[in-house]
């Protein structure tokens, strides 16, 4: 992020726009929403801003610029209608100390102009850094669409409010907003007006007060395999809810991002070698901030109900009498084999599709490696690539033929997302040529079919010989 979003408080600040217009008029659109006080310097003003200083909204200055002129102004703008000139005011005016926009030059400006959604005092500034002005449109479109025109007054309604509502708590004050934006506020400032509305954020407030009952609870949470789009809509909602938010190492960092800015974030992570939680320590945790009135969010990497040890967090939680409700997310295997551009069953092939971990609390896990051994079976192996040589083995050892085709995929769904595909008999040397390290997901007798992966080659490696059951795309 080059440019950081700032609000700056415009009240009683001066302002300088340097150029009369069509550049210039453009911008003071934009400044004429605050309460900045405007003065326009040029030798000649479009109809538009004659228009403003008539109604005095600005001061005009009608002639050239001089570089005197740049004392005492906190933002000065150049819109001229000649690059050369603007670029030569710019260092004029940066020399004050004075911060700079420059009309349609993002090499000589300091600060960008966003565009703005104007629902006051909520207010949305949208920006690409000066590279995609039609994509910024295209956002600002849909949110305009989004915010109905009166949430602006619904928030100054909710201001006043604070007070009373930190008698409450945090936690407590906040689920009564989000009540009042959710709906009721809008319902009843719609069909009676903003007394009514005020009236109802009071009662809301005045019998939240009197439910003295802590409103702790825990929500556990299937982050999905990591791209963000694939986070249900619920998942997004609970997770800007949270007050506490307890993750897998696993959880993409773009996640964590969509948290709320207050959370209290903590990686509880279990990792395959140094430092790891226990699960005694993070269902300790967890109950301890719900009893304190906290919303929880126990996020996890896929499903939390797929290798997710839920079933031990909701023993803690039903034990410590817990509200609790699960949100499921993608799991790892369904984005893999999606991104592969193949099915995890088909008719002819295989009517099953065993979901295994090749690790348990005791190591290495034991499971049925005759059945998994067949032919035609088909295994989607978890956090096997540790485990690869003893699964290898194991299944060979059970009668796997060496040439049932695997396929590999580490980081599902993510940028730097690999795969690999070739043989069972090659598993271990794969993952090692491969440098796969995880997370990642084996799969035993599926493979993309070979228009997928034609169609993206980059996606596939292998260093397996072609004779040895195994191509490289």
């Amino acid at each position: 992020m080059r440019y950081f979003p700032l609000f700056i408080d415009m009240q009683n600040t001066s302002v300088l726009v340097v150029g009369g217009t069509e550049h210039a008029t453009a911008k003071l659109r934009s400044l004429l929403k605050s309460d900045a006080n405007i003065v326009v310097i040029a030798e000649r003003f479009s109809d538009q801003i004659l228009a403003w200083a008539k109604a005095g909204r600005l001061a005009l200055v009608e002639r050239d610029f001089q570089r005197s002129d740049v004392a005492g102004y906190r933002l000065i703008v150049v819109a001229t209608d000649d690059p050369t000139r603007n670029r030569e005011l710019a260092t004029a005016a940066r020399v004050q100390g004075a911060l700079v926009n420059v009309a349609d030059d993002l090499a000589s400006s300091d600060v960008l102009f966003p565009a703005i959604v104007d629902r006051s005092p909520l207010v949305v500034a949208i920006g690409s850094e000066g590279s995609a002005p039609a994509l910024v449109r295209a956002v600002k479109a849909k949110v305009e669409a989004l915010l109905p025109f009166d949430l602006g007054t619904l928030a100054r309604i909710s201001a006043p409010a604070r007070d009373a509502g930190r008698k409450l708590g945090a936690g407590r004050f906040r689920d009564v907003l989000a009540r009042f934006f959710d709906g009721e506020g809008e319902r009843s400032l719609s069909g009676h007006g903003a007394s009514a509305a005020r009236d109802l954020l009071e009662t809301m407030i005045h019998e939240a007060s009197n439910d003295h009952a802590p409103r702790g609870r825990v929500d556990l949470v299937g982050a999905g395999p990591g791209d963000p789009e694939l986070l249900t809509l619920k998942a997004r909602r609970v997770l800007d809810q949270a007050d506490v938010v307890l993750h897998d190492r696993l959880v993409d960092a773009r996640i964590l991002d969509l948290a709320r800015r207050e959370a209290t974030i903590v990686e509880v992570g279990k990792t395959a070698r140094g430092q790891s939680w226990s699960q005694s320590e993070v269902n300790a945790l967890m109950v301890r901030h719900a009893q304190q009135g906290a919303r929880v969010v126990r996020l996890k990497s896929g499903d939390p109900l797929l290798f997710g040890r839920a079933d031990e967090e909701i023993k803690a939680l039903e034990g410590a009498e817990i509200p609790y409700a699960i949100v499921p997310g993608v799991s790892a295997a369904f984005a893999a084999a999606a991104g592969g551009g193949f099915s995890l069953t088909r008719r002819g092939r295989n009517r099953a599709v065993t979901f295994i971990t090749a690790h348990d609390v005791e190591g290495f896990a034991d499971h049925d490696w005759r059945h998994l051994a067949r032919k035609g079976s088909a295994v989607a192996i978890y956090m096997g690539v540790q485990a690869a040589r003893f699964v290898q083995g194991r299944l060979l050892i059970h009668g796997a033929d060496a040439s049932t085709p695997i396929t590999i995929v580490e980081r599902a769904s993510r940028p730097d997302e690999k795969r690999v595909i070739g043989t069972l008999g090659r598993l271990a040397a794969l993952i090692e040529d491969a440098a796969i390290e995880g997370p990642a997901i084996i799969f035993i007798g599926l493979a993309p079919n070979d228009a997928s992966a034609a169609s993206r080659p980059e996606l596939y490696t292998s260093r397996q010989p072609a004779h040895a059951g195994g191509g490289a795309w």
